[in-house]
Protein backbone atom coordinates (compact mmCIF):
# COMPACT_ATOMS: atom_id res chain seq x y z
CA UNK A 1 0.00 0.00 0.00
CA UNK A 2 0.96 3.42 -0.75
CA UNK A 3 -0.45 4.69 2.43
CA UNK A 4 -0.16 2.97 5.85
CA UNK A 5 -2.81 2.32 7.88
CA UNK A 6 -0.94 4.46 10.36
CA UNK A 7 -0.56 7.28 7.76
CA UNK A 8 -4.22 7.50 7.47
CA UNK A 9 -5.08 7.49 10.35
CA UNK A 10 -3.12 10.09 11.63
CA UNK A 11 -4.63 12.44 8.69
CA UNK A 12 -8.49 11.58 9.31
CA UNK A 13 -7.32 12.50 13.40
CA UNK A 14 -8.55 8.79 14.54
CA UNK A 15 -6.90 7.76 17.69
CA UNK A 16 -9.04 4.33 18.26
CA UNK A 17 -9.07 0.71 16.64
CA UNK A 18 -12.77 0.31 16.07
CA UNK A 19 -12.46 1.47 12.03
CA UNK A 20 -9.27 -0.29 11.12
CA UNK A 21 -10.92 -2.76 8.84
CA UNK A 22 -12.73 0.11 7.48
CA UNK A 23 -10.12 2.63 6.53
CA UNK A 24 -7.86 -0.54 5.60
CA UNK A 25 -10.53 -1.39 2.99
CA UNK A 26 -10.93 2.58 2.14
CA UNK A 27 -7.13 2.74 1.26
CA UNK A 28 -7.39 -0.69 -1.02
CA UNK A 29 -10.41 0.80 -2.70
CA UNK A 30 -8.75 3.97 -3.33
CA UNK A 31 -5.78 2.47 -4.28
CA UNK A 32 -7.58 0.78 -7.20
CA UNK A 33 -10.17 3.89 -8.09
CA UNK A 34 -6.65 5.81 -8.67
CA UNK A 35 -4.93 3.19 -10.60
CA UNK A 36 -7.97 3.11 -12.85
CA UNK A 37 -7.75 7.04 -12.97
CA UNK A 38 -4.42 6.87 -14.16
CA UNK A 39 -5.31 4.16 -16.52
CA UNK A 40 -2.72 1.65 -15.09
CA UNK A 41 -2.63 -2.04 -14.42
CA UNK A 42 -3.65 -3.61 -10.82
CA UNK A 43 0.22 -4.29 -10.21
CA UNK A 44 1.47 -0.71 -11.63
CA UNK A 45 3.00 0.72 -8.58
CA UNK A 46 1.53 3.67 -7.37
CA UNK A 47 4.58 5.69 -5.52
CA UNK A 48 6.58 6.26 -8.62
CA UNK A 49 4.13 9.77 -8.59
CA UNK A 50 4.31 11.94 -5.77
CA UNK A 51 0.64 13.63 -6.70
CA UNK A 52 -0.73 9.56 -6.15
CA UNK A 53 -0.36 9.28 -2.37
CA UNK A 54 -1.85 13.12 -2.05
CA UNK A 55 -5.08 11.21 -4.39
CA UNK A 56 -5.25 8.21 -2.31
CA UNK A 57 -5.27 10.34 1.00
CA UNK A 58 -7.84 12.56 -0.43
CA UNK A 59 -9.70 9.69 -1.41
CA UNK A 60 -9.62 7.72 1.79
CA UNK A 61 -10.60 10.91 3.59
CA UNK A 62 -13.68 11.56 0.71
CA UNK A 63 -14.71 7.52 2.18
CA UNK A 64 -14.45 7.88 5.31
CA UNK A 65 -16.10 11.51 6.19
CA UNK A 66 -18.96 10.68 3.32
CA UNK A 67 -19.74 6.76 4.32
CA UNK A 68 -23.55 7.89 3.50
CA UNK A 69 -23.95 9.62 0.91
CA UNK A 70 -20.90 9.59 -0.85
CA UNK A 71 -20.85 10.82 -4.56
CA UNK A 72 -18.85 8.68 -6.54
CA UNK A 73 -18.82 10.69 -9.98
CA UNK A 74 -17.66 13.81 -8.24
CA UNK A 75 -15.09 12.28 -6.31
CA UNK A 76 -13.99 10.58 -9.69
CA UNK A 77 -13.59 13.95 -11.04
CA UNK A 78 -11.60 15.18 -8.11
CA UNK A 79 -9.05 12.54 -8.91
CA UNK A 80 -8.82 13.01 -12.46
CA UNK A 81 -8.21 16.75 -11.94
CA UNK A 82 -5.56 15.77 -9.15
CA UNK A 83 -4.12 13.16 -11.30
CA UNK A 84 -4.45 14.62 -14.95
CA UNK A 85 -0.25 14.86 -15.80
CA UNK A 86 0.50 11.60 -15.04
CA UNK A 87 -2.84 9.77 -16.67
CA UNK A 88 -2.48 7.92 -19.41
CA UNK A 89 -3.72 8.23 -22.58
CA UNK A 90 -5.40 4.91 -23.25
CA UNK A 91 -5.28 1.40 -21.39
Amino acid sequence: MIVTLEEMKQYLRVDYEDDDQLITGFITTAEQLCRDVLRIDGEADLSADGKTKTAVMYAVAYFYEHREEADHHELTLTLRSLLFGSRKEAF
